[in-house]
């Protein structure tokens, strides 16, 4: 039987205040409140205060993830604005400074900021989640083992975090490097069963690391309260459309391999010293430089690539009623991403006059204003 395919979005935003278009350190507790009377059970803190995490439910559609993620940045837009502050869906602010943020006053966090120590308060970042449903354990694994190649592919295509402290970090993806500094981070390892991975995770669990596989933050894993397989490497994307059409790809990528299992063909396994140096490569170019295609063994030029993964998938988005959002990656490789848009404006403004504050301000307006497209 095919599998149910469903589909659920997490987003994060940064909280700016709309004068000074700083992080916002100690947004009121009303107005998170607020959000959850509006949005119940979907809107909720994240580690830091200036962070707050949105969350669809589960959807059998693109057009009702989409709907629903629409519905939950107008909430979170609303409300915000009555407290003059903003969400911005960005992996990082531009120029805010992260000694000075608070972690939410709760027992997760409280203990994260303990075992992790300053790693922990340097996570001012935000990124999308993407879960899609997959019941049977042991294809939720080998699904994973072989969606791994194409992870890089989805991280270059979302990247909206090149400014750290008011630096540009020349990466597309910055929020990686702060990421990384954790403990299990980056690309899982291959596994033959859902009872290996298991094991593995036991192992962690009886010597007391960690509570459960939900303390396993890599790029992606089987999910530890859902019966799905959760992407996690890419960053947040600012518009709408974008995040739309990286959730659509993950899961025609996914229902790809799962048509050629039917006929006992797999896509050939590479390890992860060649899958992570085209993560490296989409988080330092992004679309830019191109990735490896290992097949060949040479660099190919990403809009080569997506060309393929649009054909490839071709028949899961008509299966999906997807076409056109898979589609749109092109116009993103067109226009660029978040992080080339941001760059882009900050380099204008200073070449215009502005200095590097008000550069980097008329930024930080461009990203509440892209985070509405689409929405409002």
């Amino acid at each position: 039987m095919e599998p149910a395919f469903t589909l659920g979005l997490e987003e994060e935003y940064l909280l700016v205040d709309r004068n000074s278009r700083d992080i916002a350190r100690n947004p009121p507790d009303e107005m998170l409140e607020a959000c959850q009377e509006q949005a119940p059970g979907q809107i909720h803190p994240e580690f830091l205060r200036c962070q707050i995490e949105v969350g669809t439910p589960v959807c059998s559609s693109l057009k009702e993830a989409r709907a629903e993620l629409a519905r939950l940045r107008a909430t979170v837009a609303g409300v915000a604005r009555a407290h003059n502050l903003a969400p911005i869906a960005a992996s990082t602010h531009p120029f805010a400074a992260w000694e000075p943020q608070k972690h939410t006053n709760r027992d997760r966090y409280n203990m994260l900021a303990r075992d992790l120590g300053a790693p922990a308060r340097r996570l001012m970042i935000c990124g999308m989640h993407v879960h899609v449903g997959i019941e049977d354990d042991d294809l939720r694994i080998d699904l994973m083992n072989q969606v791994r190649y194409f992870l890089p592919h989805l991280l270059a295509l979302s990247t909206s975090s090149p400014f750290w402290r008011g630096q540009d970090m020349q990466r597309k993806s910055y929020r990686l490097a702060v990421w990384n500094e954790l403990p299990r981070t980056g690309m899982p390892d291959s596994f033959q069963s859902f009872g290996e991975y298991q094991q593995q995770v036991n192992v962690l669990v009886n010597a007391g690391i960690i509570e459960d596989a939900s303390k396993l933050w890599w790029d992606i894993r089987p999910s530890q309260r859902f019966p799905t397989l959760e992407m996690r490497i890419t960053d947040v994307c600012t518009r709408l459309d974008d995040a739309v059409t990286v959730a659509a790809l993950f899961r025609c990528l996914l229902r790809m391999l799962w048509r050629l299992r039917l006929t006992n063909v797999t896509w050939r396994p590479y390890k992860n010293l060649l899958i992570g140096e085209n993560r490296w490569r989409a988080q330092r170019y992004g679309l830019d430089e191109g990735l490896v295609d290992f097949g060949r063994g040479t660099i190919v030029p990403y809009a080569d690539l997506m060309e393929e993964l649009i054909e490839l998938t071709r028949e899961d988005a008509e299966r999906f009623d997807c076409v056109a959002e898979v589609a749109n990656a092109r116009d993103i490789i067109r226009r660029g991403t978040s992080a080339h848009r941001q760059v882009a404006i900050y380099r204008e403004a200073l070449e215009q006059g502005a200095t590097g504050w008000e550069a980097l301000a008329q930024v930080v307006d461009w990203l509440a204003e892209e985070t509405m497209v689409g929405v409002e």
